[in-house]
């Protein structure tokens, strides 16, 4: 142990093996927790301090992150830095990703950005710290060695990470060397965790498999109690994401652990985090830092078997792939409160996300039976010339003589009284009332004409009543293509037929008069975008409807992300669409029983049916 200053930052550790830091505000958040003890109940949320991590919660004893809406675990750890490095003065070095917002640096790449540009170096290499990045300070920009492609990069001040002082693990003290002695280990636990991890680092160190786990009882050279101290491996440095780079992540050195006397002390697990103060001088975990994502998905499987083995008592908690996100939340709740307990608890492996098929090669793609080509453009459509919008609503309209003494819901006045509509003065009377043909509803003919005037006046009108649709309703899509082709692979939930994948590709561009900010640019994240459909009888069904849906401009619109809160950026328009391919962990993916019902409703409420298909033709 070591007596000095550090800065704690707490991190997570990503699908690729990184471990990505937290705010400073979360960190103080979790600190504070920590440091609370037993009477803070060993779990943090995260949402309180930070509204978009609102789905996810910290088990301190497990040292997990745990996701409501999709169930899925990730280890957490706590860190030490020198007081005098980035996180200690508040630094963070962002870059800017593809979306156009900023992403951190992992927290050694920043301290080693920072370090540079505290000496005043003109750039810094980073492939000291195991990456083909120079970040050139005069420009702010991170440049990729091997593609020369050019990212912006930015300093900015946020808050100091938390400051402990007093005993600090030596091997998480800075400078994290791992040739620094480790303190003399206490007796290895005997209890079946300690065991199992015990058993998978020797396997991961010697190179072999984890092999059969023995219950505590047939180990007869494991002490009944202590703690084992292992020497930690410095974690993974973080890469910057950029898609023109897919390196190999390289995985943390692992160490066998090496039994000492039974005479040893019982202290603090070096190299985990710690657990809450007072937790009843119960000895910490082994650290599961030093493993790499693969021995940790190894780690989480083999632990079932061990706890079974010895004969505890055991409830499977497993990540159930259903089409709600309620389900895997319930078991991650579940798992974590038993947990907390101090009962044993069987976690399956997290469902992964699967966006794409496997890959297809061109001779595998498939026109599809009964829709003609597979692509189609799409341009702006001119709303139709030479009538006023007087004539357009004419034909849709039944003056009424005598109207009933109810409110216009458009104004909220009288039908009795003249339109209370103070915009632009339309060329008819204000007192005049008419009735919609179809459905009945009556407005003041004013009130009406100032509503297609705010509209795309492209010859529709839909009722504001019951949004019964005259005429043929078109949008405000930019231009862009739709690609559509039949794939060899099936859907979550439809075995016996191929897949319909759509592609949709729209380019940034600069918004027209019918956009919300004309002459103004607008930017299209995430495209092309992959969309999917079963290949069966309602499947080419919508995907004919989708057709006429994306000739009428009805697919995107442009307006604020509800996401990113981005403004001035391609957006869905209604119509939902399956982008998951083999899972379903954020509701756009199959199995959904529903979903070809509810997107033909969808279209329906668009004024799309298979009469439209027909009118397209004519």
């Amino acid at each position: 142990m070591l007596l000095a200053s550090a800065v704690v930052v707490w991190e997570w550790l990503n699908e690729h093996g990184r471990w990505r830091p937290y705010s400073p505000a979360v960190s103080h958040h979790i600190e504070a927790v920590v440091r609370a003890g037993p009477r803070a109940g060993g779990s943090v949320v995260l949402g309180q301090v930070d509204s978009r991590l609102a789905p996810y919660i910290i088990d301190l004893q497990s040292m997990n992150q745990f996701r409501q809406d999709t169930g899925t675990l990730r280890p957490v750890r706590r860190n030490y830095y020198d007081p005098s490095s980035a996180p200690g003065k508040g630094v963070v070095w962002e870059w800017e990703n593809d979306n156009g917002s900023w992403t951190p640096y992992d927290m050694e790449v920043g301290i080693t950005i920072q370090h540079a540009y505290e000496k005043q170096h003109p750039w810094i290499d980073l492939t000291s710290v195991g990456f083909s990045y120079v970040i050139d300070f005069s420009t702010m920009g991170q440049i990729n060695r091997q593609t020369q492609r050019q990212r912006r990069v930015r300093r900015r001040l946020d808050l100091v990470y938390p400051m402990v002082t007093g005993a600090l693990p030596k091997a998480q003290s800075w400078p994290a060397s791992p040739a620094t002695a480790t303190s003399p280990a206490a007796p290895p636990c005997s209890c079946p965790q300690c065991v199992l991890v015990m058993s998978v680092k020797a396997a991961v160190a010697t190179g072999g498999s984890a092999g059969p786990l023995q219950p505590p009882a047939a180990r007869k050279n494991v002490p009944p109690s202590g703690a084992v101290r292992l020497p930690p491996a410095p974690g993974p440095v973080a890469k910057p994401l950029d898609s023109t780079i897919r390196g190999p992540v390289k995985p943390v050195q692992s160490q066998v652990i090496r039994r000492q006397a039974s005479t040893a002390p019982a202290g603090v697990t070096v190299g985990s985090p710690a657990s809450p103060s007072g937790a009843n001088g119960k000895t910490g975990r082994v650290a599961l830092a030093t493993l790499n994502r693969t021995n940790l998905q190894r780690l989480a499987i083999a632990q079932s078997r061990v706890l079974i083995a010895s004969g505890v008592p055991t409830v499977p908690v497993k990540n159930l792939n259903g089409s709600s996100p309620v389900n895997p939340a319930l078991a991650g709740i579940t798992g974590i409160l038993m947990s907390a307990a101090g009962l044993p608890v069987c976690l399956t492996r997290p469902p992964k996300l699967v966006l794409h098929p496997p890959p297809v090669s061109k001779s595998e793609i498939k026109s599809i039976p009964g829709v003609s080509n597979t692509s189609r453009k799409t341009t702006k459509k001119q709303a139709k010339k030479g009538k006023t919008p007087e004539e357009v609503l004419k034909k849709y309209l039944q003056k009424v003589r005598h109207p009933p003494d109810e409110d216009c819901t458009i104004c909220m006045e009288r039908l009795t009284a003249p339109s209370g509509y103070k915009g632009l003065q339309p060329t008819v009377k204000p007192d005049l009332v008419g009735k919609l043909s179809r459905c009945g509803h009556i407005y003041h003919i004013y009130c009406l004409v100032a509503m297609y005037n705010n509209g795309n006046k492209d010859g529709s009108l839909q009722c504001p009543t019951c949004k019964t649709i005259y005429g043929v309703k078109t949008g405000t899509q930019p231009p862009g293509k739709m690609e559509y082709h039949l794939i060899p692979h099936s859907l979550p939930g439809h075995p016996d037929c191929k897949t319909i994948r759509i592609i949709y590709s729209i380019p940034p561009g600069i918004q027209g008069p019918e956009h919300p900010n004309p002459g103004k640019s607008f930017s299209a994240r995430g495209f092309p975008r992959h969309c999917y459909l079963p290949d069966s009888e309602k499947g080419r069904k919508v995907l004919k409807l989708l057709l006429v849906a994306w000739d009428r401009r009805l697919i995107f619109a442009i307006g604020t992300s509800s996401t990113t809160g981005e403004s001035d950026t391609v957006i869905w328009n209604e119509v939902h669409h399956k982008t998951e391919f083999g899972s379903n962990l954020t509701g756009h993916g199959y199995p959904d029983a529903n979903y070809l019902d509810n997107v033909l409703a969808e279209l329906a409420a668009q004024g799309i049916s298979e009469d439209s298909t027909t009118q397209e033709k004519d």
